[in-house]
Formats: structure tokens, C-alpha cells, sequence
């Protein structure tokens, strides 16, 4: 059962890379059956939505208000220590997936919305659509180029400046007729 639905999410996702399209998001088997990486997505939106609330933050600072009372109840034992770190290393390990699956997400979110406005601006260069295929050296002469285009639209735009002063006589002037 679960190689025929494997290899029908493959055949799906090799379908859509042909068509240059990403296709992380395939949550669900043909049966709707959902995998465990949209049942892991899903969950992890929904923690890192919770945990990034200020009642998540709150939280976390009553329990850390809680423990530290508690310190003379326990005599400030070894196990009184091991409680809070065992406690933070897990939280803090287990974190770092939810939070490296939502940022890793939201960033291919954003080149897809990137690479949509690149294909719809006619006048935009197709070749930066995919730029994380790049080298760094790529990178490096791309920003040089992005650079010296700044540059040169930061002079054009003092120059239409200046030329404007020349052309629009003082406000002191106007009133002196």
C-alpha cells in the first residue's frame, strides 16, 4: 500500500518538476491519506503560529517563575537543576525543526512570488528567476551589477534635481510682482 502511494507522490512531484513548478506542498495520498510530511508541515505551522504568541512567552516565563520558587523547596538540588535543563535542551532541540521547516516554507514562498513577478515583468531578465542555482561568484558580479545600476539611477535622480531647481524659480519671487 504505501510503495504505490510513495511512487504516485513521485510521479506527481517528477510531473509538476517538468512543468518547473515546486512541489513540496503534496500533502495528501491519491486515497486522501495524509503523508507525514503534510501532517509535520501542518503541525508545525500551527506550533510555531502558538509559540510565537506573547501567551507562548508568558508561559515560558511562568514556568521558569515556578521553578526558581520552588529552588528552596527542593534544596537547590542537583535534580531542581537537571529538571530546567533537561527541560529547556529538549524544547530548544525539538524548536529548531519546527522553526527550520516554517522559515524553509516562507522562503519558497517567496521566490515563487518572486520568480511570478519576474515572468510577468516583461522587461525583467528571465535568467534571475533562478538565482539560487547561482555560484557565488554569480551572486558576487550580480550585486556588483545591482550596485553600479543604484549608482548610476542615485545620479540620474540629482541630476533631474538639479534641473529642476534651475527651472522653478524661488518661492521668494513668486510673491514680489
Amino acid at each position: 500500500m504505501f510503495d504505490r502511494n510513495d511512487a504516485a507522490e513521485k510521479h506527481v512531484h517528477a510531473q509538476d518538476q517538468s512543468l518547473g513548478t515546486a512541489t513540496a506542498n503534496v500533502t495528501t495520498r491519491p486515497e486522501g491519506e495524509p503523508t507525514i510530511k503534510g501532517m509535520f508541515q501542518k503541525f508545525a505551522q500551527k506550533t510555531s503560529a502558538a509559540v510565537g504568541t506573547p501567551w507562548s512567552f508568558l508561559l515560558a516565563v511562568a514556568v521558569i517563575i515556578a521553578w526558581a520558587v520552588t529552588g528552596p523547596l527542593f534544596h537547590y538540588s542537583d535534580t531542581w537543576q537537571l529538571v530546567i535543563n533537561t527541560g529547556t535542551t529538549i524544547v530548544t532541540f525539538l524548536m529548531v525543526f519546527l522553526i527550520q521547516n516554517t522559515q524553509n516554507r516562507d522562503a519558497r514562498v517567496m521566490h515563487l512570488k518572486l520568480d511570478e513577478l519576474i515572468r510577468a515583468t516583461h522587461t525583467a531578465r528571465n535568467r534571475l528567476v533562478d538565482m539560487e542555482a547561482m555560484s557565488d561568484e554569480e551572486l558576487a558580479a550580480l550585486q556588483k551589477e545591482f550596485k553600479e545600476l543604484h549608482r548610476r539611477a542615485g545620479e540620474a535622480l540629482e541630476e533631474r534635481r538639479q534641473h529642476d531647481r534651475r527651472l522653478t524659480p524661488p518661492a521668494s519671487s513668486l510673491g514680489s510682482v
